[in-house]
């Protein structure tokens, strides 16, 4: 039995990067030797197994083969005969086939090295046309590392066209989809992935609303400089989309509550916050009280820098200094005198006047 360390936490290493996780690959053993050891099993199409100590991932040396469409028609053969060489070749790309072993000697049979040398995203064999989801990755790994000069190989590049000529990009979920979309957002440099997507063809095949998307890239690009966060990086993409084509494509993609009740709020209330510093104080209480400020200030926070990610002047601090003058008027310091409709309605007029007293103040 041997062990190597694979994929990302090699890769990341050559590139002088942190590595936030490592998985390993057991060459020589069966499911029974790793029970035996007191590995937990989790995978039931391939043996994946948990180590007891650190909780970190073991797989067994495998080979696939395609049976049906789509990234889920594959076969996996794992036993004490498939070598490293063979397991690393499945892989998608050359820098995330290099293994290393517990000694730290890399074991580098498809050139991955060099291709990091030379600042190159290749794929490792033919079988890469087989798996579909492989052209999200690599989209994805563009968007990583282009701030590191990384491009797609000319002749990789042709593979992700014909995969999309060929149908089978349309394959895939729009759940599998969101989840690569969701990444994507997380990377240096997003609007990569949109890039490289229209690039090889799959971005209309993907995405039901492209052009929407593509419109919203400028803001998306400035959105990267003003915040991590996937959701305001979401909600600026989409800033200027009508809500029902939001509903619509959110609806397609299944994207999480949070992604779109953000982007509906900031798309809803997108007119009046363009006019927000010519309110009256009643008005701004409005605003504030339909953008759910008093309950949720730091989704409205997001709201705000999504608002300057899509070109908005930034009135963050002025309407934040309105948001906490109206939320110093608390319901506790009328209970005793008024209940129900009558403690909401005196609530709004006091808060309207807080506001109001601020306006005068600047």
């Amino acid at each position: 039995m041997n062990v190597y360390l694979v994929g990302g936490a090699v890769r990341d290493q050559l590139l002088g990067r942190p590595v936030h996780e490592r998985d390993w690959v057991v060459v020589g053993a069966t499911a029974a030797d790793m029970l035996r050891l007191g590995f937990r099993q989790v995978g039931k199409d391939f043996p994946v197994f948990l180590h007891p100590k650190t909780g970190e991932e073991y797989a067994l040396a495998r080979t696939e083969r395609k049976t049906g469409p789509g990234y889920t028609g594959f076969a996996f053969h794992a036993s004490k005969e498939v070598t490293l060489e063979e397991d690393l070749k499945r892989r998608d790309l050359t820098i995330n086939a290099i293994a290393q072993s517990l000694s730290g000697e890399l074991i580098d049979p498809y050139h991955g090295q060099r291709d990091i040398e030379q600042k190159q995203l290749r794929h490792v064999s033919r079988a890469f046309v087989e798996d579909p989801v492989r052209i999200l990755r690599v989209a994805r790994f563009a968007a990583r590392y282009a701030h590191l000069g990384f491009h797609i190989a000319s002749e990789t590049l042709q593979l992700m066209k014909h995969m999309v000529a060929s149908g089978e990009v349309a394959e895939l979920t729009s759940e599998r989809v969101w989840k690569e979309l969701e990444r994507a957002l997380a990377e240096k440099n997003p609007e990569i992935f949109f890039s490289v997507l229209t690039e090889c063809g799959a971005l209309s095949v993907l995405f039901p609303y492209a052009n929407l998307v593509e419109s919203g890239i400028p803001a998306l690009v400035r959105a990267v400089t003003l915040s991590e966060d996937t959701q305001v990086r979401f909600a600026a993409l989409f800033y200027a989309v009508s809500l029902s084509d939001l509903k619509a494509f959110s609806l397609h993609f299944r994207a999480p509550n949070e992604y779109v009740s953000l982007a509906e709020c900031v798309v809803g209330q997108a007119a009046h916050y363009d006019h927000i510093t010519h309110f009256q104080a009643e008005e701004v209480f409005q605003f504030l009280q339909a953008s759910d400020a008093f309950r949720r200030e730091e989704r409205f926070k997001k709201m705000l820098l999504a608002y300057q990610a899509s070109g908005f002047s930034s009135k963050a601090e002025w309407i934040i200094n309105a948001l906490h003058a109206a939320k110093k008027i608390e319901a506790k310091h009328y209970l005793d005198q008024f209940k129900g409709k009558a403690l909401g309605d005196k609530l709004k007029t006091e808060r309207i006047s807080a506001i109001a007293h601020y306006l005068r103040s600047i």
